[in-house]
């Protein structure tokens, strides 16, 4: 995958509090990063303008995987990179990749695959069609499988 397969992107800055005693980021940062990444996603995609008092569909992380390829320094600018490459009867598939910023420097790359539940204890349900449709008209493409 390119940079350039990426539709969305949002801007970070390392802090202090990031880095490991080698000062790089250390390693449980980067999932904090796809958190900030997929927030902002799901903003820009008009998730919360949909569901403004924040009672949009519930989603568990069911799997986390990254790739690391290069350290990210402190006081360092990197764009977070997120796009949703798949959507299921009840999972969504979203991609990332961490790049220094406005460059295509591959820092990291990495995938979540999000469960939707019916309550924060509930077993795996379909998400909701409305949902789907917010990412599928944002990503310019089909996302079901």
């Amino acid at each position: 995958m390119a940079r350039s397969d990426f539709r969305f992107s949002v801007r970070k800055r390392v802090r202090y509090a990031e880095i490991d005693a080698q000062a790089v980021v250390f390693n449980s940062r980067y999932l904090e990063y796809f958190d900030i990444g997929i927030t902002e996603y799901w903003r820009a995609a008009g998730v919360y303008d949909r569901w403004p008092d924040r009672d949009s569909p519930e989603f568990h992380v069911a799997r986390a995987e990254i790739d690391y390829k290069a350290p990210i320094l402190l006081d360092e600018e990197i764009d977070i990179c997120v796009r949703c490459s798949r959507v299921g009867r009840s999972s969504m598939t979203f991609e990332f990749e961490l790049h220094g910023a406005d460059r295509d420097e591959l820092r990291a790359a990495g995938t979540l695959i999000n469960v939707h539940v019916a309550e924060a204890r509930g077993a795996p349900t379909p998400a909701p069609d409305a949902f789907i449709s917010l990412f599928e008209a944002f990503e310019g493409r089909a996302l079901r499988s």
